[in-house]
């Protein structure tokens, strides 16, 4: 199985974003001080400086590993508390405070400039495997985060790394959350919030999970469209589309690429079978023979991981 690759982007160290807070004339001037030290010493950051403390990370962001932290200012927590019922952050579990703050940090030092479409992962876990979350970084006009976040000051530069502020927290991602981010799967979107459909695909998936989702990018379901002869997604029967939905969907399982095997019998939510082939690269086989490759792994969720695929599945 390859290791993961974002659709035609990916984090690469040769971005072309370049945010407006930065300078395009000056290389930027290294701080002799440490990320939590910024943080401490910038009143905007005070909230978050608190939680860092209440999860007790202070002494990581303080170390000598570089990061890239994506810092929520005092208005991002603010919303938080309040869209939550909370009152102050002693109101909020420390272990899921962790893991919000943890999906705020991305190992080394990634400067705007090198920001590019794609996804990255952060340092928080999914819970039954410890695989690292996902983050969606979105550079078309700015840089947008999970489709939820966008970076309002660029570059600030510490001993251990570097500091983007971006005015909402980041809340740990759903499969929902990618599905709605990544505009690859606009089509996906439709489909799955289409009035008629009797089934709540966005409430099922944004519960706890786990789930694996096989996810057509908006080609695919062109592709399909063409072959039923269908002139859009309105066209295909109610029944028919809430089954072939459902077929893309594996309940109760975060299952990685390096977990499938040749012939592996995959048990969908739809209840039919499909079969992994990896005799020329990974493919799915579905219950028709129709064979659609797996292009995208591991895209990982708070409740499970996104492989997406270049076919749509017929049960």
């Amino acid at each position: 199985m390859k290791s993961f690759k974002s659709i035609g982007m990916w984090f690469l160290l040769l971005g072309f974003l370049t945010i407006t807070s930065c300078s395009d004339d000056d290389d930027p001037v290294i701080e002799d001080k440490s990320i939590a030290t910024i943080a401490t010493e910038t009143a905007n950051l005070s909230i978050l400086v608190e939680a860092l403390q209440k999860a007790d990370l202070v002494s990581v962001l303080d170390g000598t590993d570089d990061y890239t932290v994506f810092a929520p200012t005092n208005d991002a927590f603010g919303d938080l508390l309040a869209a939550n019922g909370f009152n102050s952050l002693d109101d909020v579990p420390t272990a899921t405070l962790t893991s919000i703050l943890l999906n705020h940090v991305v190992n080394g030092t990634v400067m705007s400039s090198a920001l590019t479409t794609g996804y990255v992962k952060t340092n928080a876990t999914e819970a039954t495997t410890g695989n690292n979350l996902d983050l969606y970084i979105n550079t078309d006009g700015g840089v947008r985060l999970n489709g939820v976040s966008s970076v309002t000051t660029a570059d600030i530069t510490a001993s251990n790394g570097v500091i983007h502020i971006v005015d909402a927290v980041i809340g740990l991602p759903t499969v929902v959350t990618f599905a709605t981010a990544d505009s690859t799967f606009e089509t996906l979107v439709a489909a799955l919030t289409r009035a008629d459909l009797t089934t709540d695909f966005v409430g099922v998936l944004s519960g706890s999970g786990p789930f694996t989702v096989f996810a057509p990018t908006n080609d695919a379901f062109g592709n399909l469209l063409t072959e039923l002869g269908a002139a859009g997604l309105g066209d295909i029967d109610v029944n028919t589309l809430d089954a072939v939905l459902k077929y893309h969907v594996v309940n109760g399982a975060n299952v990685l690429a390096s977990t499938l095997t040749d012939d592996m019998t995959v048990t969908t939510l739809q209840g039919s079978d499909f079969t992994i082939d990896l005799d020329n690269g990974a493919e799915i086989v579905d219950a028709n023979g129709r064979r659609s490759g797996i292009i995208v792994t591991d895209v990982q969720s708070s409740n499970g991981v996104v492989h997406v695929i270049n076919k749509v599945l017929l049960p």
